[in-house]
């Protein structure tokens, strides 16, 4: 298992991906981050805290729960109803694999009126097996199929390793 990135070098992903959210958000009425289960939500919350130090956008967080494993047979749901109108959805996954998980976290927020819907992803694997490009990336990593890669947000070290 070899070591992608490292605490210091996810702070200032997450820092410079904020800055890149806030830039091309700032007129808009707020900013809601919809984590996917697990470290999408825990990155979700990271960006969510890091806006709201750097501005005054209105800034929610919402969990997208549904089951990883088998995202094709899993209800996807909410954490929590909120009003996304004429905001600013930013869909948060910690890694971009086929794109598959994403495209199922969408279907709560197809029927919904809001502004705009972008993805945030901390590594982007780039094996594209479906049309989705994230608006805000950590990391470019190329990898094989069979490759894992391992987010970890645990304690105070934070850490990207390659399997």
């Amino acid at each position: 298992m070899s070591e992608v990135l490292n605490h210091k070098q996810i702070k200032k992903k997450i820092t410079r991906i904020t800055y890149e959210i806030y830039e091309r958000n700032i007129h808009s009425s707020g900013v809601v981050f919809a984590g996917i289960s697990g470290m999408g939500m825990t990155l979700a919350d990271l960006l969510a805290n890091e806006l709201r130090a750097i501005s005054s956008l209105p800034v929610e967080v919402v969990e997208v729960i549904l089951d990883k494993r088998d995202v094709a047979n899993s209800s996807t749901k909410l954490s929590a109803d909120i009003d996304l109108e004429g905001k600013s959805l930013i869909l948060v996954d910690d890694v971009l694999n086929t794109g598959k998980t994403l495209v199922y976290a969408m279907k709560p927020f197809l029927d919904r009126k809001i502004h705009k819907m972008e993805l945030a992803v901390l590594v982007n694997r780039a094996h594209g097996l479906f049309p989705l490009r994230p608006d805000y990336t950590g990391y470019e990593l190329a990898t094989t199929l069979n490759d894992h890669i391992l987010v970890d947000f645990s304690g105070d070290n934070y850490s990207v390793h390659l399997q």
